[in-house]
């Protein structure tokens, strides 16, 4: 395996070297840092379309093709692609998620040529040998049916329905038990041929590599692809307008709850001031009130956290908590109850303060490998920010104020929850007879388990 991260601080090699934005000579564009502290290329990539591509009716054709890209391509069947893989330690993946066909490419410099050799083929000659693609229904298969009795795969899956009905982001991304069989060759080739294509293509490159040398590397991996994609067009969407509860009677010890609604889009000016509250309410660490008054104080969860999500067509946040069976409703009603508070009251200024000098130094703690600061540069093109976003980052934070923190959390939680329930019934007699019943307002929509579809974390 290549070692990906840089004994210099990646930070330091940001503070020191700016962002610079190549063109290769057949037209390829990429955000480019030379970081020579090690003789590695780090590079990550994406197309427009991911799992939104996907043919209505056989959801997760998208991530089959990226199961099967490295498994054989041109003349180098599954075998031999892979020993040219290990000979050079060259690691090379693909992925999709709900908008975007992504990969990555690591690399000592001295195999640069083959590696950006070996991607072109991947790309643009993919054999998907019906061997292959067995071996690879089969293991998905298995995936899918381990997640259909997995009571978190099942709420993510649920609140994806409930939140977006008949959009494709309704749809899960890794495909279903009932889709995932009638995927064929010719739907994997189908979507590399409208997907895979220049105009859409963004690219993050960091490392040890001269810019003449690394468009050369770019033409020989993208240079022949087709210059326009066939995407299907996909439609603005505003997630389901709480509050709503869905109730799925599933008999595991730990009952699983997702909650959400509809969040900040990632062009809007507000979206700081939303990352600033939601960081207060539910964000990473032991600070959140969410994880202080619902895991530390009241030992009521195994764990409970909440996120802001930022799609092309939509935002959202998204929460989660797993907790016994028989504290459920209590946990539920507490997160309600903490939400309420924050949407009414908004964040302390202690909080926020404390919040944005967080901010501000985890952004370059979390830069500190290659592969990390590739990724966010290619994450930054996707969001449409600026080359020089690092260096404007702080300030961005240290604008939001008490005023923007209180309002945007009003907008965020002052309608409520849309809530997935994923565990026994409230009147399950395996529970305790004093259990606290589940709140009952507004009204839950109880289903039957074995009818929903194996969900995935998309």
């Amino acid at each position: 395996m290549i070692a990906s991260a840089a004994p210099l601080a990646t930070a330091r090699t940001l503070a020191a070297t700016k962002i610079k934005r190549l063109t290769s000579p057949c037209g390829i564009e990429a955000w480019f840092v030379r970081d020579s502290t090690v003789p590695l290329i780090a590079m990550e990539f994406a197309f427009a379309g991911g799992a939104t591509q996907d043919p209505a009716d056989k959801p997760g054709v998208g991530h089959m093709v990226a199961c099967l890209l490295k498994e054989g391509s041109g003349d180098l069947d599954f075998k031999t692609f892979h020993e040219r893989l290990d000979r050079r330690a060259i690691e090379l993946s693909f992925r999709s998620t709900h908008d975007h066909f992504c990969g990555a490419l690591r690399t000592l410099n001295d195999n640069g040529d083959e590696a950006f050799d070996l991607l072109r083929m991947a790309l643009t000659s993919p054999r998907f040998d019906p061997a292959d693609v067995e071996r690879i229904r089969a293991s998905e298969l298995a995936r899918l049916r381990h997640d259909s009795t997995d009571p978190s795969s099942l709420a993510n899956r649920k609140f994806l329905e409930v939140a977006f009905n008949d959009h494709p982001y309704a749809r899960p991304a890794l495909g279903s038990i009932e889709s995932v069989p009638k995927i064929e060759v010719a739907d994997l080739r189908d979507y590399v041929r409208r997907v895979i294509a220049k105009d859409t293509l963004k690219i993050a490159v960091v490392g040890d590599v001269d810019p003449e040398v690394l468009c050369t590397l770019l033409d020989k991996a993208f240079g022949g692809l087709p210059a326009k994609a066939e995407s299907t067009p996909v439609s603005e969407v505003v997630a389901a307008k709480p509050p709503q509860r869905v109730f799925i009677p599933f008999d595991v010890p730990q009952t699983v709850v997702t909650f959400g609604g509809p969040g900040v889009r990632r062009s809007e000016p507000d979206f700081m001031a939303a990352c600033v509250v939601n960081q207060i309410l539910g964000g990473a660490g032991l600070t959140s009130r969410l994880f202080r008054e619902v895991r530390e104080k009241r030992g009521l969860a195994y764990f409970v956290r909440e996120h802001l999500v930022w799609m092309d067509h939509s935002a959202m946040f998204v929460g989660s908590s797993g907790t016994c069976a028989d504290r459920a409703g209590e946990t539920v009603e507490l997160i309600e109850t903490q939400i309420r508070h924050i949407a009414e009251e908004g964040p302390t200024q202690q909080e926020l303060d404390d919040v944005k000098s967080y901010l501000k130094g985890s952004q370059m703690l979390a830069l500190n490998t290659s592969s990390k600061l590739a990724r966010s540069l290619l994450q930054h093109q996707l969001d449409k920010l600026p080359i020089d976003y690092f260096e404007k980052h702080n300030a961005v934070v240290d604008a939001v104020t008490l005023e923007d923190a209180k309002r945007i959390a009003q907008r965020l939680w002052g309608r409520g929850l849309l809530t997935v329930i994923v565990g026994r019934s409230p009147m399950d007699p395996a529970q305790s007879t004093t259990a606290p019943s589940m709140p009952t307002s507004p009204p839950a929509e109880k289903l039957d388990a074995t009818s929903i579809a194996p969900a995935n974390s998309d």
